[in-house]
């Protein structure tokens, strides 16, 4: 048994992005072209870019992402250890950025007035 339908949702979250499109489509044509930019450059194959782009989903706490790019990941020939081991690194980043910002959170009470 999974979480959430994601296939279910997947197609909620396009259904709901092309009503989007049919009201401002300059704003879903942006997107799509900052989306494709990448592959214009051929330095990352498609794969790997779905595999950042699943860790930054992780990382965002966007479930759209996370099924889109799942899926598009799937597509591009992703394994499940390749998954894994994207969402590692989205683990690591997410853990280094709470120890960053808890020096911050440091300064913040070190600079009160006492």
């Amino acid at each position: 048994m999974h979480m959430m339908d994601w296939n279910g949702y997947r197609n909620q979250v396009l259904a709901g992005v092309g009503g989007i499109g049919k009201i401002t489509p300059d704003t879903t044509r942006g997107y799509a072209l900052l989306g494709g930019a990448g592959e214009k450059t051929g330095h990352l194959d498609a794969k790997t870019r779905e595999l950042i782009a699943l860790a930054c989903a992780v990382t965002l706490r966007c479930d759209g992402c996370i099924t889109v790019h799942s899926k598009a990941a799937s597509d591009k020939g992703a394994t499940k250890e390749e998954i894994a081991e994207a969402l590692g690194v989205a683990i690591s980043l997410n853990a280094g950025a709470a120890l960053v910002y808890s020096t911050r959170a440091m300064d913040a009470f070190d600079a009160l007035e006492r």
